[in-house]
């Protein structure tokens, strides 16, 4: 609790959930699965784990003298899923031993059933994504097979069905199409399948059936339910050290959450310096950027017409343009 950067109120609450325990009459219940609390409450008790295992650049152990920037922790983790990268001379064994006594202190242990030992070159899956080290030493990454497969059963569903028309099934296959490409936006998504044209080809099918729609018309829906989204291989920038959203760093949080967004919203967070035209404060994570028309004309989309601003400053700008009968 002495690491976790979080205002008072929010301190007390997470001491008190890591305090409360389980119900010996209902053992089975706790944090719900998928939920946010689950995965904070993990971090926060997991800390440290990552350290366990660590060497020196120049694997000449590590010293008193040695400086933090020399170390180096080959480990990753999210919530309570973690890999660990072992160097030919390290053992698996040990290192396991050393996690056990860690999560023993904790009331934890870890399951044999997850944990496996592989070769990076034989590749594994973490999190819905293939990670692989090609025979030529380079890095490769793309969605897992199991993860593929439920998407595809979960658009399969919706194109089956019988229940909708094709416009309905174009808006339910649009968010789950551009969810699973944006997860999957740091992988190589230039295989065939990723491409995602044999579903959207069978979807092409079943909606041109419909009377009313047209090959143009269907074509339209196509584009509408398989949205495109721009990808880049391990693109993803890390958060700096013990960066916290509550740390006060205003400057680096803002520009860090503007890199959500791009097109031309990206392009006037860089121009104006992730700060809002309207009130010059920065963008923070709490709050939507909104495009604005200056002149007010939402046909006039020329460059020098628009700017970004906070959502609270859209609403308020256009409270002020109403006519009160």
């Amino acid at each position: 609790m002495e690491n976790l950067i979080a205002p008072k109120n929010l301190k007390i609450g997470i001491f008190r959930c890591l305090k409360a325990g389980t119900n010996p009459e209902f053992p089975e219940q706790g944090t719900c699965q998928g939920g946010v609390v689950s995965p904070l409450l993990a971090n926060i008790a997991l800390n440290g784990i990552e350290s366990i295992h660590r060497h020196h650049k120049d694997d000449c152990g590590i010293t008193k003298k040695t400086k933090e920037k020399d170390i180096i922790y080959p480990s990753i983790r999210y919530a309570d899923d973690m890999v660990i990268f072992l160097r030919p001379q390290d053992k698996a064994e040990e290192i396991l031993e050393q996690i056990n006594e860690f999560l023993a202190k904790r009331g934890m242990k870890i399951s044999e059933k997850k944990t496996k030992v592989t070769r990076t070159t034989d590749g594994f899956d973490f999190l819905g994504w293939n990670f692989k080290v090609k025979s030529n030493g380079k890095y490769h990454c793309v969605p897992s097979e199991e993860n593929f497969k439920k998407f595809r059963e979960k658009v399969k569903s919706i194109v089956n069905c019988s229940n909708y028309g094709a416009k309905e099934k174009a808006e339910k296959l649009a968010p789950i199409v551009r969810g699973w490409r944006n997860y999957h936006k740091f992988c190589d998504m230039s295989g065939t399948k990723f491409s995602l044209w044999f579903m959207s080809h069978r979807a092409f099918k079943v909606f041109n059936k419909e009377k009313k729609q047209t090959r143009y018309s269907t074509l339209e829906l196509i584009k509408k339910a398989f949205p495109t989204v721009p990808y880049s291989l391990a693109g993803y920038v890390k958060v700096k050290g013990n960066k916290s959203p509550f740390d006060g760093d205003v400057c680096y949080w803002s520009e860090r959450n503007s890199k959500m967004y791009d097109g031309e919203k990206a392009r006037l967070l860089k121009k104006q310096n992730h700060t809002c035209v309207h009130c010059g404060m920065k963008f923070m994570n709490d709050e939507h950027v909104h495009l604005h028309h200056i002149d007010g004309n939402h046909n006039n989309w020329k460059k020098v017409n628009l700017v970004v601003i906070h959502e609270s400053c859209h609403d308020y700008i256009h409270m002020g343009n109403r006519v009160i009968p």
